[in-house]
Order: structure tokens, then sequence, then C-alpha cells
């Protein structure tokens, strides 16, 4: 699977209810994005969903190593979203 980094690679301000640990992250880091991409979608609120790209979220979904239950509800999610196109 190969990394694509965020079409936007400036985070300026990083939400604190999902990067609590640091003030900043180098989203152009394949690590640091793939963390940052599973913190979103383990914390992220309605607009921070909204920010990431489903496409990239369904590339990298297995490597994300989410919770059972929520890899299994992003992987249908995305399923069905990709069907109804």
């Amino acid at each position: 699977m190969a990394f694509e980094p965020p079409a936007s690679q400036e985070q300026t301000e990083l939400p604190r209810h999902i990067v609590w640990s640091t003030d900043t992250l180098d989203l152009t880091d394949p690590f640091q994005w793939r963390w940052y991409l599973r913190q979103v979608l383990m914390y992220g609120r309605a607009q921070d969903i909204r920010a990431v790209d489903l496409e990239e979220v369904a590339r990298q979904l297995d490597g994300l190593d989410l919770p059972p239950a929520l890899h299994d509800l992003w992987r249908r999610f995305l399923e069905v979203r990709r069907a109804a196109r």
C-alpha cells in the first residue's frame, strides 16, 4: 500500500480530543499520518471525519489496527458508500 500524504500537509492546530500528547505532527511522515488517521476514526467528531479523504481511509483501513468492532463499522460504511456510487 503506497503512502499518499494528505492534500494539506500543514496541520496548524491539532484538535485536543484527537491528539493530546503533542502540539505538532508531521503529516508527511507515513507513520504519523496513519496514527493521526487512526485517532480521527476512533475519537473524531463529525467535522473531523468530514476533513479526511474517505478514499484514503479505505486504502489504509486494514493497516490502522482499529479495534475489531470499529474496523467492521468503517469497513461496512465504506462498502455501502462505494456501492451507492
